[in-house]
């Protein structure tokens, strides 16, 4: 059964270390958790969520910078320094005056996002949530190195000389257009869903 609500909350979301910016805008219910806001991260950003991921925020009411993710369950340590995000929701931590967490998602390509919370809205019953309403530029391929990979993806496939120039265009499809983005074409995934595929990929 979903989860009535009478608010939405809309974010930013700014790939870190890239220019021009890369960024998206999306409304998700004030129900949402942090796996919930992760998953719709994923899918405006265009990640396929197949890497471990962690917020970074201060808590609201101590100002200390708390880490919330997926903590192991077997490692007591990694549940004392990690917060559950399938326990913990965006509505306890996020609010006009503690706007901002930094998101990494895939620790080895290290793809750090600014998340601001812009506004707090009534709910549009003619809208389903979430909804991504505003972005800029296509996401990085996955797995392409990080920032300094993603450069020189770019400086490759732009260049017909470079010596990984087919190599790298087959490994994306034959095309990539870095400018190219579409809010209308950002299709969400269930979060419930998405959390059996990711106790199945990491045996959780």
């Amino acid at each position: 059964m979903k989860k009535r609500f009478s608010k939405v909350y809309q974010f930013k979301i700014s790939l870190k270390g890239i220019r021009p910016p890369i960024w998206r805008r999306i409304q998700v219910p004030e129900t949402y958790t942090f796996w919930d806001l992760h998953v719709a991260i994923q899918d405006a950003m265009g990640w396929s969520g197949c890497h471990l991921h962690e917020f970074e925020m201060p808590d609201p009411s101590r100002g200390w910078i708390m880490r919330i993710g997926i903590p192991s369950e077997e490692d007591d340590f990694s549940r004392w320094l990690i917060l559950s995000g399938r326990r913990e929701k965006i509505a306890n931590w996020f609010s006009m005056e503690n706007r901002i967490a930094n998101y990494t998602y895939d620790f080895g390509d290290g793809w750090e996002h600014k998340i601001q919370l812009e506004k707090i809205l009534p709910r549009d019953k003619n809208i389903k949530y979430p909804i991504c309403i505003a972005g800029k530029r296509a996401c990085p391929p996955e797995d392409c190195g990080g920032v300094w990979g993603y450069k020189e993806f770019l400086e490759a496939i732009r260049d017909p000389n470079h010596e990984r120039h087919k190599e790298l265009l087959e490994w994306v499809g034959g095309e990539f257009d870095p400018e190219y983005f579409d809010a209308n074409e950002v299709i969400f995934e269930d979060p419930d869903k998405h959390w059996q595929f990711v106790k199945d990929w990491y045996v959780l």
